[in-house]
């Protein structure tokens, strides 16, 4: 059973709250879709719900209180906003201090303030992954490639050098390639990260038929673990391949997975191993 009565999902772009919605139809539970425009997929439009600017906090949480949602969900890809330039309504000026405050300490805190406003505002704020446990990141090799032990050591590095500079709120992704760290992801993203490893010099990284190297992406030490974990995609995939890596790994249950079938599909083809390891793995506890 789930803890809610009718859910509530706060969407960004990029694929993965289509897939929540779809699964939430499929599913028959109560769901109303926030369209954060214009960045939410066109595709959430056939679902139930209502569209509003970044700024509009108030008129979302009003609409959203009047489907009768209980929780929340914070879901998609939303651009760090240039506050100056959104056109903010009433609720949204009031949450202005708070917001402002956060900003400079990271993207954690920022999102961190977003939540506590809607908790303020009588909303449950929960993770996707309760929403839809399939989409937290399985243990194990998930495809038909498995890494060995050179890939496994540049797993543990990457994964370290991850919980290094999440604990500065940097970011969640690095590259690193026979202990060579060739990248760390900031504010670009994972997609731009990955771009900029693919035009290093050749002898650093992999290549097609000669792949080394890994992509890791783990949660921030002081990840707030309802919003913001790390997300895999195909497209994911589609840039680890270009960037000649052997594979990509995430945290199991710390990452969430856009449509897995596809994933897998797509890291067979390419011929790189996804992967989700343990902290024990990697030398925690």
């Amino acid at each position: 059973m789930t803890s809610w009565r009718k859910l509530g999902v706060i969407a960004g772009g990029g694929e993965l709250p289509v897939v929540l919605a779809e699964h939430l139809a499929a599913s028959g539970r109560p769901y109303f879709i926030a369209r954060i425009i214009p960045m939410a997929d066109p595709a959430l439009e056939k679902h139930p719900g209502a569209a509003h600017g970044l700024g509009a906090m108030g008129a979302r949480m009003d609409a959203m209180r009047q489907a009768g949602c209980d929780a929340v969900v914070l879901l998609g890809e939303v651009a760090r906003p240039n506050i100056a330039a959104l056109e903010l309504d009433d609720v949204a000026r009031a949450m202005l201090p708070a917001l402002l405050a956060a900003m400079p300490h990271g993207d954690d805190a920022l999102l961190r303030a977003v939540l506590s406003e809607h908790e303020r505002a009588g909303f449950r704020v929960i993770g996707a992954d309760e929403a839809m446990a399939e989409l937290l990141a399985p243990q194990g090799a998930w495809g038909a490639v498995t890494p060995n032990p050179r890939h496994l050591h540049d797993i543990v590095k990457a994964a370290k050098v991850a919980a290094a500079s999440g604990a500065f709120d940097i970011g969640q992704g690095v590259v690193v390639c026979d202990g060579l760290v060739l990248a760390v992801e900031a504010q670009e993203g994972t997609d731009a990260m990955l771009r900029r490893v693919a035009e290093l010099p050749a002898p650093i990284r992999g290549q097609s038929g000669a792949r080394r190297g890994v992509l890791v992406k783990r949660p921030k030490p002081i990840q707030e673990r309802r919003i913001d974990l790390p997300t895999v995609g195909v497209r994911t995939i589609e840039g680890a391949a270009a960037a000649g890596l052997a594979g990509v790994a995430v945290e199991a249950g710390g990452a969430l997975t856009v449509r897995r079938d596809a994933i897998i599909t797509a890291a067979d083809g390419a011929g790189i191993f996804v992967y989700g390891f343990t902290p024990s793995e990697v030398g925690e506890t």
